[in-house]
């Protein structure tokens, strides 16, 4: 049985080339035709750089790409993605990568949505004063593969040089900034098209989705039944005490609020003493 995105057409907005990643994985498993959104400037809902100010939190945003992209190409399935960098909510000292991808079928009124952290980025930004201090920065952080952005400081809006692939260009901008300005910022381009590791990780998540996408809920048929909460409490093999460890996954289906709980999802049925706070404190 075919899914009910198979035949269609699909814009993806983006002005960064993230199609190259998920243009091939939702053509392959949903059976789509990806088309790319070339009239809206993605960029006008915020910069990593930060010249342009994201008003909205990443969902609406990317919501918003969506919906834009849609409406302009007369297109009623689209996808969007919208990432986000800082330091790890968890592990503070070390950067985070947050993607969300969503998938929006007008025609059905569906929303489809994987939202995933990773510490799998090379997001780093550093104030530099030397030519040894930008390269050891520049090999640290995968130039010239990944691109680097360079500006007088952190805040300055201008001048910024984006994009830079070479170490000749990266040179060429660094003495002209010192020259004018004495300190000179580093910082890697988290833009798609600039950045491997960020389109990889647009790919997993591209993946993901179609996955999410073609688990139809057993009770009423709605795409994208999936795993909404997981639930700790998987006991110590020790002590039997629950732990934080995971003891189920749950799956809600956002049509008709059908639930289905999944005993045990990592294939074990007890945890390590060592993760335990009683045995281990």
């Amino acid at each position: 049985m075919q899914s009910i995105f198979h035949g269609r057409q699909l814009i993806i907005t983006t002005k960064h080339e993230k199609h190259h990643a998920i243009a091939p994985v939702l053509e392959r498993l949903l059976g789509v035709s990806c088309v790319l959104s070339s009239e809206f400037d993605t960029d006008s809902l915020g910069t990593f750089s930060g010249e342009i100010e994201r008003k909205k939190d990443a969902l609406a945003t990317v919501r918003e790409k969506c919906q834009v992209g849609m409406r302009e190409a007369n297109i009623d399935l689209g996808v969007a993605t919208e990432g986000s960098f800082g330091p790890h909510p968890y592990f503070p000292f070390i950067a985070g990568h947050e993607e969300i991808i969503l998938l929006i079928d007008q025609r059905h009124g569906l929303e489809i949505l994987v939202r995933e952290l990773t510490t799998e980025t090379n997001f780093d930004g550093l104030q530099v004063s030397s030519e040894e201090d930008l390269l050891r920065f520049a090999e640290r952080t995968g130039f010239p593969e990944h691109a680097l952005i360079l500006r007088p400081h952190k805040e300055a809006k201008a001048p910024i040089y984006k994009g830079i692939h070479t170490a000749d260009t990266l040179l060429r901008h660094f003495k002209a900034l010192k020259t004018a300005f004495g300190d000179v910022y580093v910082e890697t381009d988290m833009r798609a098209m600039h950045n491997p590791m960020r389109m990889t990780f647009i790919e997993k998540l591209s993946d993901k989705l179609a996955q999410k996408a073609l688990n139809n809920c057993p009770n009423c048929q709605t795409p994208g039944f999936s795993v909404t909460e997981r639930i700790q409490g998987l006991p110590c093999a020790h002590c039997g005490r629950p732990t934080r460890s995971v003891l189920s996954h749950l799956m809600i289906c956002a049509a008709c609020s059908f639930q289905k709980e999944i005993p045990f999802p990592n294939e074990k049925q007890t945890e390590d003493p060592m993760y335990c706070d009683f045995c281990n404190p």
